[in-house]
This record gives C-alpha cells, structure tokens and sequence, in this order.
C-alpha cells in the first residue's frame, strides 16, 4: 500500500474509534506512526497556556513544593543542560500528584536536589549498559534471522515470499490493509531511509530485484521491523530453529521477547527513562528453558512489565550469544552504590534475584 495511504487509513481508524466507543475521558492521547504524529482529544480539553519559565523560577518552584537546595547556583547550571521537564520523570515519583491543590509537594521532606541528579545519573549509566547488551542480541538475531533463512530457502530475497508467512497476516481489515502489507512497507521505508554505503552500492550495480538481499536488508531495519518480521513469520523448523539458537523453544515466546527488547532499546537510544518504567509490552516469563532460568514458582511472581523482567531475559540470551560477558558484574556494581532514592521494587527486582538459577552464574 503506499505510503500516504496507510498514513490516511491509520488517522481515519484512529478517528473512527474515538467516535465508536465511549473511551476514558482521558485529556490527550498521542499516537506517533512512521514520522507522522497524531494527536486525538478525548473528553472535553483546553487551550494549553502555561508560560514558560526561567531557570530561577524552576529552581523556586522546586523550592517551593519541598525540594532541598544545598548549591542554587550549581543547580542552575544542571538545568541549563538538562531540561526542567526532564528531570521531571526523576522528581515525580515522589511527589504529590493526585490532588491540585497540593501543587505537587514532594511526600517526603529530606530529598534534595542532587538526589534527583544522582537518580538522573544512576539511570544514564543503566541505559548505556542495558544498551550494549541489547546491540549483542540485536546483531545476532538479525544475522541467525538472515543465514537460516537464506540457507533453507536457497532465496535472497526470502523474505519477500509470501508461502513463508502465516495466514493471519493476509487478512484484509476494515480499511483494507493487512499484516503483511505492514511489514512489506516497514522494510522498504527502513531501507529506503538507510545511509549505508552497502545499500547504495547494490542500487548503483543493481536494476532488480528493486529491494537488497536479505544478509544487507537486515542490516539496516529497526529492531521493532525486525520483531514484527519475526513474529509474521509461519511456524516452521527454520522458525524454530531461530528461537532454539537463542535458547527457546517457544516461537510465540521468543517473538514476545524481540518485541518487548525492540521497546526497551527505543527508550535507551532516546534517553528515557527506565529504572522505574512500566513497559507496554508485558514479558512472557517461561520456565521450561534449554539453560537454567529459573523455576515456575518464581516465574509466575515476576512482575512482567517491569525492568527485571527485561533484564533476566536479556542476561539469558547473552550468556548463550556471548559467555563469560561481564553484564551481571557491571549490574551488581552499579546497583551497589545504593542511591538514597533507588528502589530495587520498583524495578520488579524479587529480594532473591541473585539467587534465581539465570543469575547465578
């Protein structure tokens, strides 16, 4: 489908659905979708009309709601480099939010400044080491995707044939698309928006097939194409034989995985926030592993939106991809310092995480 027309049919369904059901009067909801933002009100809105403020004011507010200041003038110099809105994501949680008339009061009166900045720092330094672990993962799936493929094919361009996707992703909806008119345009938008001296080469040498070989193809599609690939994908023996390489026997599991470490590398490489985040993609945790992950019981009380659930599996999959890496030594370092503001719960960290078979070793 071109591309201005999924665009249109996706602003029409997001239109037909705020008009066909009585939703949640929430105040704003935004939905972005290849580089074209959305936004639907819902419920009754109003004009935004805050002003903005210096960094003298923001300091003064912080003040004001409860926040401790031991070096006003240092504090300035943070905000001028990091924003006032995003250090609002390290301040919120202790704050009051619930009630306006409270106006935000912090709920507990011995937080300062630069415990905000610490937290800011601890999770700065979890991203960049959750973000090394997840281009290991990255780059092995897209290149044991691409060689089982391409091997049991005999085919290049595999991944432009239709017999190898399921069923499913053929149905047409309401608005005439289908799954795999999706990840078809996933592929060639993330092609056509690569730099990479690799994929103008074949271009310039190339008439057809108007689209690389897969070993060049995916290289260069996001990890989130990559998982929807993935999970388009038809139960098959080359399927399964992707998933047991990363320790999984279970297609519709690993495809779980792909999908939920596609979110967390997209926060890492923007800079969100994680430490404390509750994930939209909830983690399957499985029981039933190649290796030692860890027992039923324990599975079943793991919060699956959290970060632990992240990090276990991602700690699995290295240590079958990459053994003897030093992720859990570096984790163990940095949770070590124990930050005044840190909480391991709030991660989805169980009091025994270091005792759980995955993290032994």
């Amino acid at each position: 489908m071109h591309f201005l027309a999924k665009r249109f049919a996706y602003i029409k369904k997001l239109l037909y659905l705020c008009t066909r059901y009585d939703l949640p009067r929430f105040p704003l909801d935004q939905r972005t979708r290849g580089g074209l933002r959305v936004f639907i009100h819902i419920g009754a809105c109003m004009k935004y009309q805050k002003r903005p403020t210096s960094i003298a004011e923001q300091i003064a507010r912080l003040e004001r709601r409860g926040l401790i200041f031991d070096d006003k003038r240092l504090a300035a110099e943070y905000l001028n480099n990091i924003s006032y809105y995003r250090l609002r994501a390290y301040t919120y949680p202790f704050q009051e939010n619930d009630d306006p008339s409270l106006d935000h009061q912090f709920i507990r009166e011995d937080i300062t400044f630069q415990d905000i900045i610490d937290l800011y720092v601890f999770d700065r330094r979890l991203r960049s080491l959750v973000f090394n672990e997840l281009e290991k993962v990255e780059v092995a799936v897209r290149t044991k995707l691409s060689q089982v493929y391409s091997e049991s094919t005999g085919n290049s361009h595999w991944y432009e044939d239709k017999a190898l996707f399921d069923s499913a992703v053929f149905t047409t909806n309401m608005y005439g698309e289908t799954q795999y008119d999706d990840i078809s345009d996933d592929i060639r938008e993330d092609v056509d928006r690569s730099n990479e001296d690799f994929i103008k080469h074949y271009y310039a040498k190339y008439d057809e097939p108007d689209m690389p070989p897969s070993w060049m193809t995916m290289e260069v599609i996001s990890f989130g194409t990559l998982s929807k690939l993935y999970k388009y994908l038809k139960t098959s023996s080359d399927k399964k034989t992707v998933a047991n390489a990363f320790g999984i026997s279970n297609v519709d599991l690993f495809a779980n995985w792909l999908h939920a470490f596609s979110g967390l590398r997209n926060c890492c490489a923007h800079h969100s926030r994680i430490w404390n985040r509750r994930f939209l993609v909830h983690m399957k945790m499985p029981y039933n592993t190649s290796y030692p992950f860890m027992l039923r019981a324990d599975a079943e009380n793991i919060k699956q939106n959290k970060l632990f659930a992240l990090l276990t599996a991602l700690k699995y999959i290295v240590d079958i991809i990459s053994p003897n890496n030093d992720f859990k030594s570096n984790l163990q370092k940095l949770l070590s310092e124990r930050h005044k503001l840190l909480s391991l719960k709030e991660m989805g960290f169980p009091s025994n995480w270091e005792s759980l078979p995955v993290w032994k070793h």
